[in-house]
């Protein structure tokens, strides 16, 4: 861009930075006295030209690791060491945390899970080593002169996704790159540009020296984003999707005349949109205001997602042209749980996804609302404190196109989540537990704690389940007359 035109919008991108501009100003001082540069690099620059707040406040500079710290515990309230080895020293003063980076030069061997540090020695150095050109844009600090030398600012107001050095040399340094160019289109809604997808296609298997945590973390923030389903796509169609969630590919299942049926793939992100659109403040027909799923929620998500990934494994072709897919939701959550626990996701979020899996067909057992108050108690005790969750699932699990089957289903589904309101209010099936606990249970057999002092619990509280409240007299007799069809009872 001409000076001209670049000149308003720095202006507009140093306004959007205005509430860090002193503490900006005085950190450039600070390192310039002590003869050093610092630049505020990366996200926080291209975000200002956006228009949008960033999360980070991120700095380069030319002084050592060593050198920034003794500078930056001049002026933080709290230094802490982020990252030595790669450069990285972070500081906070009030509320404001600052991350400090010395100019790098880094990159990967070509069978080796972790870059090969290498510290540069010019800002230029380290701009051409960023992941994108809209990313490897700078404001020297304490001046605020612009440094662009690979038309970042051009590619932004295109909105393009380009690499400052050539695309394979880029993403050989660091593959999980490819990842963030699926992030991006995603969370600013950018395009790759040719010759990057390209590389990203032909270069698509080096995903797999990046450790698990990393593409973790990716993939989090990919879902989290406004539209996820952008960079969803691109992973698939580059085949990255293959190297980190091919479950994900899996669902592209051929059609033919012979055999239709659902595309699973389209499905399923189909699923998610409509999930992410129920996330927040929602009503119900006959109950007004019910408890939200605040949004962006990750299980939820990732449960929308992968609802469908035991179809594959599952498909039978029926006589007569039919498709059958059972028991998908069991193999699903099998798949799930593996599939989360490979990519390093933590014990709750494992569980809590793959148990949604499972249940995500629950619903369309209830038909025109047949259930007794049993079927329901059971459908909310076994899904526990992922109720609102599996509520949202299950709602956007239809994807027809036929309006009135939608409503019907949504009619349906309304109708379950006032019955449900109901017998929760009526029975606290929160904490739903049997009506006698263990020590009354063992006083009234007259045995000890044993295997079937937990047998006779879990009858208990199915009599529970099924029958609704009973009271402690009722309870008792309902034991004594399953303990009289119990072996251990006739060896007393």
């Amino acid at each position: 861009m001409s000076s001209p035109s670049l000149a308003p919008l720095l202006e507009r991108a140093v306004a959007h930075l205005a509430p860090e501009m002193p503490l900006l100003t005085e950190l450039g001082d600070l390192f310039t006295s002590e003869g050093h540069e610092l630049a505020l690099v990366g996200g926080p620059v291209r975000d200002a030209f956006l228009g949008r707040t960033s999360p980070d406040i991120d700095l380069t500079t030319s002084a050592s690791p060593e050198q920034t710290e003794k500078l930056l515990k001049q002026w933080g309230d709290a230094t802490w060491d982020m990252g030595r080895t790669f450069g990285t020293i972070g500081t906070r003063r009030g509320a404001t945390v600052v991350e400090v980076t010395t100019y790098r030069a880094d990159a990967y061997e070509p069978e080796s899970r972790k870059p090969i540090v290498a510290f540069g020695t010019s800002l230029h150095d380290d701009l051409i080593r960023r992941d994108f050109t809209v990313n490897a844009m700078a404001l020297r600090l304490p001046d605020l002169s612009f440094e662009d030398p690979h038309g970042g600012l051009v590619d932004l107001a295109a909105r393009r996704l380009r690499t400052p050095s050539t695309p394979e040399v880029s993403f050989s340094d660091d593959p999980l790159r490819m990842m963030r160019a699926a992030r991006f289109s995603s969370q600013l809604g950018f395009t790759v540009d040719d010759p990057t997808r390209t590389a990203m296609t032909e270069m698509s298997d080096r995903l797999a020296i990046v450790s698990a945590e990393r593409v973790r973390d990716e993939l989090t923030k990919l879902l989290l984003s406004p539209s996820p389903r952008a960079g969803l796509t691109l992973l698939v169609d580059t085949g990255l999707a293959d190297q980190m969630l091919p479950e994900l590919p899996a669902l592209r299942l051929e059609v033919d005349e012979h055999h239709r049926h659902k595309d699973v793939y389209e499905h399923s992100l189909i699923v998610l949109e409509q999930a992410i659109e129920l996330e927040g403040p929602r009503t119900v027909r006959g109950l007004g205001a019910v408890e939200p799923v605040s949004g962006p929620d990750l299980v939820l998500r990732l449960a929308a997602l992968l609802h469908d990934i035991g179809k594959p494994p599952t498909r039978r072709f029926e006589a007569g042209g039919g498709v059958s897919f059972h028991h998908h939701e069991v193999v699903g959550a099998k798949m799930t749980r593996n599939r989360l626990r490979a990519l390093r996701f933590d014990k709750d979020t494992v569980k809590a996804v793959s148990r949604l899996v499972e249940l995500h067909l629950r619903f369309h057992g209830y038909g025109g609302g047949e259930w007794t108050d049993s079927a329901v108690r059971r459908y909310v005790t076994d899904s526990g404190p992922l109720l609102s969750r599996l509520h949202l699932l299950t709602r956007s699990d239809c994807t027809t196109r036929n309006r009135r089957k939608a409503e019907r289903l949504s009619r349906t589904y309304d109708d379950l989540e006032v019955r449900i309101a109901k017998i929760q209010e009526d029975e606290e099936l929160a904490a739903v537990r049997p009506e006698l606990d263990g020590n009354q249970i063992a006083e009234t057999l007259g045995i000890k704690p044993s295997p079937v002092l937990g047998r006779a619990y879990k009858f208990l509280l199915a009599v529970r389940l099924d029958q609704g409240p009973i009271g402690e007299d009722g309870a008792r007799h309902e034991l004594l007359r399953w303990w009289a069809e119990q072996p251990e009872s006739r060896d007393r």
